[in-house]
């Protein structure tokens, strides 16, 4: 008996993350299919989906989406087992929406859990690190939080707010900076100048 096809385009996709929804996150890693184009789906920076130009309204059609989204060397791409999508991202594809500081249970310090705007829970730690960057027109920090994979989620500003007002100072090799710790990795935030939230 041979498996049903699986359909492509946006019902194939939705049916390859409701399929593998169930049973957790989808392998997008471990899938190479031969079919290959582009899809009209953006994620605009402020973490946003559109299709076709317009915003895609079902939240839990999104969270599906975001779960066969894996980034290439080429960009980023939405995948099944029998067709990989090209997408447009403007930034990060996904935004750290909320954080919590947690006590750890084996005594390695504190633990900083992330919530994402798809549904994701990240805590922040070697396999997870915060980064920042500084946007070269404002001079504005961009901190980053990575999901899975070499996805990243942009740390929304009052989430950063909260990482700065919760920061320590420490000498580092570019001199005194202030960042948070979790399972036992410390992140640097900014120089120990900048102005707390």
């Amino acid at each position: 008996m041979t498996a049903d096809p699986v359909p492509s385009g946006l019902a194939g996709l939705t049916a390859t993350a409701k399929a593998a929804g169930e049973r957790g996150l989808p392998p997008v890693h471990l899938w190479h299919p031969e079919h290959c184009g582009e899809i009209d789906i953006r994620i605009r920076k402020d973490g946003v989906w559109f299709h076709e130009g317009s915003p895609i309204g079902r939240e839990a059609l999104v969270r599906l989406f975001s779960t066969v989204l894996r980034l290439d060397p080429d960009g980023y791409h939405l995948v099944t087992p029998v067709e990989k999508l090209k997408i447009q991202v403007e930034d990060a594809p996904f935004i750290a929406t909320r954080v919590d500081l947690l006590s750890s249970q084996d005594g390695v310090g504190n633990i900083l859990r992330f919530q994402t705007n798809v549904g994701d829970v990240v805590e922040a730690g070697p396999d997870n690190a915060i980064r920042v960057e500084t946007d070269a027109a404002s001079g504005e920090p961009r901190p980053y939080l990575h999901v899975r994979r070499g996805l990243e989620a942009l740390i929304a500003r009052p989430v950063f707010y909260e990482l700065v007002g919760l920061a320590q100072e420490r000498e580092t090799p570019e001199g005194p900076r202030l960042g948070v710790a979790s399972h036992g990795v410390w992140f640097p935030l900014a120089p120990a100048g900048a102005h707390r939230a």
